[in-house]
């Protein structure tokens, strides 16, 4: 090894070079060595883009490149360490000046030269996002002082709608209009928020995370040099996870390769599922549009599924038009066919999910292998139920349990209160809404509270509230009136089970809006309740319902129930976070009409073939099986309901042959 009068480090003649040709798969190979210009490497699941990334590095500056000419984009740190470290070990050293992280990552590091340009000082500080919270949350202090009779969204409602502008390049207006219809009335003050909160960053020297991007992207548009200075540098372009890219990521891509178009765009359109979060499948539909004369690479040889897995998944995603048809060709021996599991019930498929999953560690197969896979958290409700009664252990790597979650504590709260008035931490709960209401208020009020329902043990819960009243704080005074009004609702709903019924009313009489104002998911969340409400249908009484919720709290308190990456246990999470992740054995659950796809989802072509790659995501994680569970009943208990549901159209589409049925109805003994 020598180094070269720029400093660079290159092979000696006697260096042994890297045997690409024995390395790498003829369609591998074919994309690494590709000769100079655009290229789109359509890498399907399972089929090693990494390889073909990090071996692309290495053969170009094997060929000459210098290291400091490469510009390689990934989406996560992780992925960029574990990429520069590849190379690293293919070259047997490590190439000084090569520029490989993420698109924010880079960002800074071009601002840093350039801050100038974009009017910022060099020494400009990035705020994380609790601090650029912190910061918009002084903006919207200083518009509700200007008119108190406002009552503006949440910081992080407002912050997701600002940032979903900056990364989609869409105007505020536009983002509410499309996003958050439910905020209209309140558009031209979120679009002063957002102007005072630019403003505010500006003279303060500081950026958030978005302006990495969005001032990356206005120094090579508006400056011509450093435009020109960049285009020279970065000789070689490579990007990783292309499909996921945003609208403002994919315009700096396509500036930088303006001029020598030595681009090469690695990913799958199949498994472009992010757009809810900004990413555009069009950047990657329309790549060979935008650079003339692209090249492009199928990279379909899977080393990860068994063939009976990939033949479901390539004839679910043939059905979408929009896509670059390929074909996931198996490198592993045929297994067992996937398994279609029809279920009576969500309990039933609880507990076929339970048995199977410890019937296969009985086998060998560690927790840690087997995922419960679900389009949204609702879906594994009656699951996580299921587990915890019976002390099975689990992670839920998509976020908190569903019964803890805020949103669902707090409506239970509701009903927790009217059921018990002697229950302080769901009173408590309940009055936190209450402006002016601290810690102190509220044990004051508390306090007159308990008294007055253990004097008067025969009073409803609303006069109970209706004699406290003299503590509560002014302020306070008109929305104490309303939970007053609520309680009384609540009291008067009928039946044996009043659990449905006071869920509906809960969220009919304010806190609707509360979630509208307080959460940038509010859609998915009243989604949640709503399933909450048909959750509770299958108890036969309010206390019964509470009862179930409390012994589940309870369990996961005395287990103490986090779980470190090493302990082995049942792996549960949305599909959307379990993309990338791979398993030995995978349960897809709750595939039916209007929940997998989400019924939002039919309302447009394009949203139903997103549905469909996420179903494609799903499959493709399996490595040896996979079920496909759905049940024919929902959180009843009376057969004949309302609660019948019909199989996902992903089921009605596959071919019989293609799966191995198992019922689990009346007519099948369990």
């Amino acid at each position: 090894m020598t180094v070269n009068t720029k400093g660079v480090q290159v092979r000696d003649d006697g260096d042994k070079k890297i045997d690409y040709a024995l390395e790498l798969n003829p369609q591998q190979l074919e994309a690494v060595t590709s000769p100079p210009g655009p290229a789109l490497v359509i890498a399907g699941a399972g089929s090693g883009k990494t390889r073909v990334l990090t071996y692309r590095v290495a053969y170009l500056i094997e060929h000459g490149a210098p290291p400091e000419s490469i510009l390689l984009l990934t989406f996560t740190n992780k992925a960029a360490r574990e990429m520069m470290n590849r190379v690293s070990e293919l070259l047997q050293y490590k190439p000084r000046g090569l520029w490989g992280g993420t698109f924010h990552s880079i960002g800074n590091r071009v601002l840093r030269n350039h801050a100038s340009s974009v009017n910022l000082g060099r020494d400009f500080t990035i705020m994380d996002a609790d601090d650029s919270n912190k910061l918009l949350r002084s903006v919207i202090a200083e518009f509700r002082e200007k008119d108190k009779s406002i009552k503006f969204p949440k910081v992080e409602v407002i912050s997701r709608i600002l940032s979903l502008s900056a990364n989609t390049r869409k105007d505020t207006e536009e983002i509410i209009d499309s996003r958050y219809p439910h905020l209209y009335n309140l558009k031209d003050y979120i679009i002063d928020i957002g102007r005072h909160y630019e403003s505010r960053k500006r003279s303060s020297n500081i950026v958030d995370f978005d302006d990495l991007l969005v001032l990356w992207l206005k120094l090579l548009k508006q400056d011509a040099y450093v435009r020109e200075f960049y285009q020279n540098h970065f000789q070689h372009i490579l990007v990783d996870e292309y499909q996921d890219t945003n609208h403002i990521q994919a315009d700096i891509i396509d500036l930088l390769a303006a001029g020598h178009k030595q681009l090469m765009v690695v990913g799958d359109d199949a498994q472009s599922i992010y757009s809810w979060r900004g990413a555009d499948f069009t950047n990657i539909i329309d790549f060979p549009r935008r650079f003339a004369g692209t090249r492009i690479f199928k990279i379909e040889s899977n080393y990860r599924s068994a063939p009976e897995i990939l033949e479901l998944a390539n004839t679910t995603i043939a059905l979408n038009l929009k896509q670059f048809q390929k074909t996931l060709t198996p490198t592993r021996d045929r297994n067992v066919k996937p398994y279609l599991v029809k279920c009576s019930t969500a309990q039933q498929q609880a507990k076929f999910i339970m048995q199977r999953a410890l019937e296969l560690n009985s086998r060998g197969v560690p927790l840690n292998n087997i995922a419960v896979l679900y389009r949204s958290h609702f879906h594994a409700m009656q699951l996580q139920m299921e587990l915890t009664v019976q002390n099975i252990p689990f992670r839920i790597t998509s976020g908190i349990r569903f019964f803890e979650q805020a949103h669902i504590k707090d409506v239970v709260a509701y009903l927790r209160w009217t059921s018990n008035p002697l229950d302080e931490t769901a009173f408590k709960r309940l009055i936190g809404f209450l402006p002016g209401v601290g810690e102190k208020t509220a044990n004051r009020i508390w306090n007159v509270t308990r008294l007055n329902a253990q004097a008067r043990p025969s009073s409803s819960p609303s006069r109970i509230l209706e004699s406290a009243g003299t503590t509560v704080p002014a302020k306070a005074k008109a929305d104490w009136g309303h939970l007053i009004n609520l309680i009384g609702k609540l009291e008067r709903t009928t039946g044996d089970n009043k659990a449905p019924e006071m869920i509906n009313l809960v969220l009919d009489s304010g806190y609707e809006d509360y979630l509208k104002v307080t959460y940038e998911n509010y859609v998915f969340r009243k989604e949640d309740i709503d399933q909450l409400s048909k959750f509770a249908l299958q108890f036969n009484s309010l206390e019964e319902f509470l009862s179930q919720l409390s012994l589940l709290t309870n369990i996961d308190t005395a287990a103490g129930h986090g779980h470190t990456p090493q302990d082995d246990v049942l792996q549960l999470s949305t599909i959307h976070q379990a993309k990338g992740l791979e398993f030995d054995v995978v349960f897809v659950i709750m595939l039916c009409e209007n929940m997998f796809p989400n019924a939002r989802a039919l309302e447009s072509a394009d949203s139903e073939d997103e549905e469909r790659r996420l179903f494609y995501v799903a499959t493709t994680r399996a490595r040896d099986e996979l079920y496909l569970c759905y049940p024919i009943i929902l959180y009843s208990r009376n057969p004949n309901s309302s609660g019948f549901q019909y199989p996902s159209m992903f089921i009605q589409e596959l071919r019989k042959e293609l799966v191995q049925e198992i019922s689990m109805t009346p007519i099948s003994p369990i």
